[in-house]
């Protein structure tokens, strides 16, 4: 009697670390102020009052004024809903993307495996950066530019994922077992691969939602993102950095929020447990 063996590892996935928890707690924290300080503090991000240029903190706004008089927490609110909310959407519609065209690759192998990796491959030649900014050109609406052209370039990185481990999985007895009884792709994909996807998928897309603020921010400060007046880190830095002496903690909390952000979702993604 044969016995047949496989090279799957055994992963017992345990729970988050206490990272991961910590950092989950951060990024829930600028969440809930990007969501509840507006509530709080009502002000108008865009609204101008020349009497309060570059003025300290009030009972309207705790965190002070800009150069132009507007509240430096309503604009953090609005830039960090406006961030989080493109990162949210580039990381979903690029993990839906990529996950199933990997697993796709893996399932039907051959030609289509190897068309679907020149593709991916392709997408790799072009630099990220470059590809946000044709999509800006090309698109009006710089949010919606945003999300496609964050979305193209991570999109990858699900599809490699997905392909390395469902290649992996679907020649393990299991889903061959499944197969022989009648099981339909669907089950198979709940049933086999997606346990053991779901736990990787956390950390790609931890990083990517931290990639695609951070690329919002990048372009933002070297003003070729967002367009003033609207509220996004990036431009909140590049707009108050000729005042720094005059209001140094004005320029500290963009970049506060940003280091924080980032530093929330890199805890997340560099947490898990082997």
């Amino acid at each position: 009697m044969s016995t047949v063996t496989t090279d799957i590892p055994i992963v017992a996935h345990r729970g988050w670390t206490v990272t991961q928890w910590a950092g989950a707690v951060i990024v829930a924290a600028m969440l809930g102020f990007a969501i509840l300080a507006p509530m709080v503090f009502p002000a108008d991000p865009l609204k101008q009052n020349l009497r309060h240029i570059l003025g300290g903190p009030d009972a309207t706004a705790p965190f002070g004024y800009d150069h132009l008089g507007r509240s430096l927490m309503a604009r953090l609110a609005s830039a960090l809903r406006l961030s989080l909310s493109i990162a949210a959407a580039a990381v979903v519609s690029s993990a839906a993307l990529g996950v199933s065209v990997g697993v796709l690759a893996a399932w039907h192998g051959g030609w289509v495996d190897r068309t679907l990796s020149l593709i991916a491959d392709s997408f790799l030649a072009l630099p990220g950066l470059l590809m946000v900014l044709i999509i800006l050109a090309i698109v009006p609406s710089t949010p919606i530019a945003f999300w496609i052209g964050l979305s193209l370039i991570l999109w990858i990185e699900y599809f490699r994922l997905s392909r390395a481990v469902a290649r992996r999985l679907l020649v393990a007895p299991g889903v061959q077992a499944s197969r022989l009884l009648g099981f339909g792709p669907v089950y198979i994909f709940r049933r086999h691969l997606w346990p053991e996807l779901a736990p990787m998928l956390l950390t790609v897309a931890s990083f990517g939602a931290a990639t695609a603020i951070m690329t919002i921010a990048a372009l933002g400060f070297v003003s070729v993102g967002m367009r003033a007046p609207t509220p996004e880190l990036g431009l909140m830095m590049v707009e108050i950095l000729p005042y720094y002496r005059e209001a140094p903690m004005a320029l500290m909390t963009p970049v506060l929020a940003t280091f924080l952000t980032l530093l929330g979702l890199n805890l997340i993604a560099g947490g898990r447990r082997a």
